[in-house]
């Protein structure tokens, strides 16, 4: 047997294979690089139309500030225009939906992970219906009964709209978890003297933690990302970071303002960035287990 020229083929398959990754690296990292690049330089280099390498020798950046960087974007966000508050507003509203989502979520999932009624399936299927709706559809039904009730513009009432949208999301992807452990693990720990809240908190709880953390870090991103609900149901005081840029980039021909925007974005996504690496571990050990039954 010839087992020589195997080498050098799996030489170069491996060789390939990394230099395809390295370019899919490059090309999709370099929208965040740039961007955060981008966000100390002024205006009329980072958005320049004489040349390209504006955005990156930055001459009037130099003109106006006296150096090749500056730090006006993130004073004039965070400083002039309050953005810190938006931060804020948004670590409040995604933290509660988080936390509520979860909390419904995996007694909802378990339970009907659990049981053998016909109108399970139904449930799901309402659930899954629910939540294939456009936000935007579900938002205006909201409007009239909050505008009556005098609620609209203030955090709680976009928590629970967020809760409202996002709840179907959790059920289902929990109760997928679920039903990858054998039911057999809280049978017996309910034969061992637990009753089925305790089977559900000492045998099956420490079992998903992959899953929960899963879904956790979904529910976290839509209520994190999410535009149309904050942007319908908060006032100016209480806006969260995505619509704060938006006001942003609403003044693009003031001079300046849309360098704001950028500052801005990068400022929101480098926590993601960093609680994504942080977890990374985590989900996909919780998508594999949910992908896996028995």
């Amino acid at each position: 047997m010839q087992t020589e020229p195997s080498l050098p083929r799996s030489r170069a398959v491996v060789l390939s294979t990394a230099v395809l990754l390295g370019l899919w690296l490059i090309l999709a990292a370099f929208p965040f690089f740039w961007t955060v690049w981008g966000s100390f330089k002024v205006q009329a280099d980072f958005f320049s139309r004489e040349s390209f390498w504006n955005a990156i020798t930055g001459p009037a950046t130099i003109r106006q500030t006296g150096g090749s960087l500056t730090g006006a974007g993130y004073a004039g966000a965070w400083i002039e225009r309050g953005f810190g508050h938006a931060v804020v507003n948004t670590a409040i509203v995604t933290l509660c939906v988080t936390t509520i989502s979860l909390v419904f979520g995996t007694l909802g999932g378990y339970a009907l992970s659990r049981s053998s009624r016909r109108y399970t399936f139904w449930i799901l299927i309402a659930a899954l219906v629910f939540r294939a709706m456009p936000h935007i559809t579900l938002v205006s039904g909201y409007l009239l009964p909050f505008f009556e009730l005098n609620i609209w513009g203030y955090l709680p009432t976009a928590i629970i709209v967020l809760v409202a949208i996002n709840q179907p999301f959790t059920i289902w992807m929990l109760h997928s978890f679920f039903e990858s452990i054998p039911k057999d693990l809280d049978e017996s720990a309910m034969v061992d003297g637990c009753s089925r809240f305790q089977a559900f908190r000492l045998a099956i709880m420490p079992v998903m933690w992959p899953g929960v953390i899963t879904t956790g870090l979904f529910s976290f991103l839509l209520a994190y990302n999410d535009f149309a609900v904050t942007a319908m149901l908060l006032n100016q005081d209480n806006q969260t970071m995505i619509p704060k840029i938006n006001s942003f980039m609403g003044t693009i021909q003031t001079e300046g303002t849309i360098m704001y925007a950028v500052a801005a974005v990068v400022s929101a996504t480098v926590p993601l960035f960093i609680l994504v690496m942080f977890f990374q571990r985590q989900i996909v050990s919780g998508l594999t287990a949910g992908a896996v039954k028995g």
